[in-house]
């Protein structure tokens, strides 16, 4: 790895940070008004509940991207395993080496705890990335289609449950 940057592991003292990159993101992809986390919901459930996890990438003493990801589970491999749920690097930063850091750490990760996979999505029209990831021996899963509930969707399907 370059001398100019490192990959650390967040602490809460970060939030603020992660939600700025967060937003970088969401303009990358195009979706800056999907945005709703907050500082204090981002603390709740990455640093209270557990539930995710970040590594953040500085050169030169500054954040300038960053992984954040979450355990998940394969009922075929009989394992855990890691999501990926968003990797960014700042434009000015790509190129150098650091989005393959904040991977190559997550791999390491995986390999360390025995988990079987690390997966993520990439948006279809995001060719720089979809190289990239191709560059590093990813493979596309084309046969899946992904699906959401959420909003008022997943409110509704809750409302149908019924004790057994």
């Amino acid at each position: 790895m370059s001398a100019d940057f490192r990959i650390r592991t967040a602490t809460p003292s970060d939030v603020p940070l992660i939600l700025r990159l967060i937003r970088a993101l969401a303009v990358y992809e195009k979706m800056e008004d999907r945005v709703v986390a907050t500082e204090d919901l981002l603390n709740e459930w990455i640093f209270e509940k557990r539930i995710a996890n970040v590594m953040i990438a500085e050169a030169n003493g500054s954040a300038v991207g960053f992984a954040l990801w979450f355990h998940n589970f394969s009922t075929f491999l009989g394992r855990g395993g890691i999501w990926l749920e968003d990797l960014y690097v700042e434009p000015e930063y790509r190129g150098r080496g650091i989005g393959k850091q904040l991977l190559a750490h997550l791999a390491a990760y995986a390999v360390e705890h025995g988990c079987g996979r690390l997966e993520w999505c990439c948006l279809d029209w995001n060719e720089p990335s979809i190289r990239f990831y191709r560059s590093l021996g990813a493979e596309s899963m084309d046969e899946w289609t992904t699906y959401r509930l959420s909003g008022e969707t997943l409110t509704t399907l809750a409302t149908q449950c019924k004790d057994a």
